[in-house]
């Protein structure tokens, strides 16, 4: 049985709300996806945003 990748945070950046924000996580996934890069985006509560990096 093949393990999932482990995940490590590098690093997280909260922010104002911004539509484009989802735009630029999936380009940054879609981009640097060979280099083991993963992005993510999260809404707080208060409506600021969380965007995570990991490595795989």
């Amino acid at each position: 049985m093949e393990q999932e990748p482990k995940l490590q945070l590098i690093a997280t950046k909260e922010m104002k709300y911004n539509d484009d924000l989802y735009k630029m996580v999936d380009f940054l996934n879609k981009t640097l996806k060979n280099r083991d890069l993963i992005f993510g985006l999260a809404m707080k509560d208060d409506g600021n945003m969380i965007i995570s990096i990991y490595e795989t």
